[in-house]
């Protein structure tokens, strides 16, 4: 009895310590969430103090909601930010049409320079913020063109419409060239083939290059401040203008809702995503 008690003790240990997982924490792991800890602390900050009763973001002195109340009665955040969504509605909308068009010409057609010009339709992508402001402006002095809401919205056609190509041109490549050829073969003009059967399956990848171009428009502070006429203010432009003496709580109260309206696009980004790689799949 003695001989065995042991045995049974140890038997007994060991399934207790199978039995017990342990928590292994590799260095990666903790590299990145404190990596992620740092890059959210932040927004973290930011969202407390647009609560804080105080005017100013120095010290806490109460939990309010009055900043947030103030914010929608504020005309000129509200007028900004009806600048900033017609701007980047206007430049999206004209931005997904040329892109669509550039993406299925270069993937479908050949022709002389298609490669430079392939090149140089993704520079904006490249190319510094700054710089693109200053080349704009640039060009608009030089034909003379006024600067106005509409010189803002053609700036934006500019970076959108390489954001969105990038996008089309990445779906297009997944696609079966043959359907098209089925469809016209089956007696669908090319117009038709393209409409019926070509537009659907790009739709996906449309809609999240201008998902993407839209918060890309609607955050752009550089090439709407070299590119805007008198009266025509968006909302980075505005926000810039109010920090200068210092940022007050009705600022962290847009910029939270900024950043849940962001986040929310880019839900709506990966949800489309998703469908489509399940219908794939399917």
């Amino acid at each position: 009895m003695s001989a065995t008690q042991p045995t049974q003790d140890s038997q007994e240990e060991m399934v207790e310590t199978m039995a017990t997982p342990k928590l292994k924490i590799s260095w990666q792991g903790a590299f990145s969430t404190v990596m992620y800890f740092l890059m959210y602390l932040p927004i973290l900050v930011l969202t407390v103090y647009s609560f804080n009763e105080s005017p100013y973001s120095a010290g806490w002195k109460g939990f309010t909601w009055q900043w947030y109340g103030q914010l929608f009665g504020d005309t000129r955040i509200l007028t900004a930010l009806r600048t900033s969504l017609a701007v980047a509605l206007l430049a999206v909308g004209l931005s997904a049409v040329l892109g669509t068009m550039m993406s299925v010409g270069l993937s479908r057609y050949k022709f002389r320079g298609k490669k430079l010009y392939l090149g140089m339709s993704y520079l904006p992508t490249i190319v510094p913020d700054i710089a693109m402001a200053v080349a704009t402006l640039v060009f608009l002095a030089a034909l003379a063109i006024p600067l106005s809401l509409w010189t803002i919205i053609a700036a934006h056609v500019v970076f959108c419409l390489a954001y969105i190509a990038i996008v089309v041109s990445t779906r297009l490549a997944d696609l079966d060239p043959h359907l098209e050829e089925a469809a016209l073969d089956l007696g669908a003009t090319p117009l038709q083939s393209f409409f019926k059967v070509l537009l659907p399956q790009l739709a996906p990848g449309i809609l999240s290059g201008c998902l993407l171009a839209f918060v890309l428009s609607l955050d752009d502070f550089l090439i709407s401040s070299f590119t805007a006429g008198s009266g025509a203010t968006t909302l980075p432009m505005e926000i810039f203008s109010r920090i200068r003496t210092g940022v007050k709580p009705d600022v962290n109260a847009l910029s939270v809702l900024l950043i849940l309206f962001s986040g929310a696009i880019a839900f709506a980004g990966e949800y489309v995503r998703y469908r489509n790689q399940a219908k794939k799949a399917g």
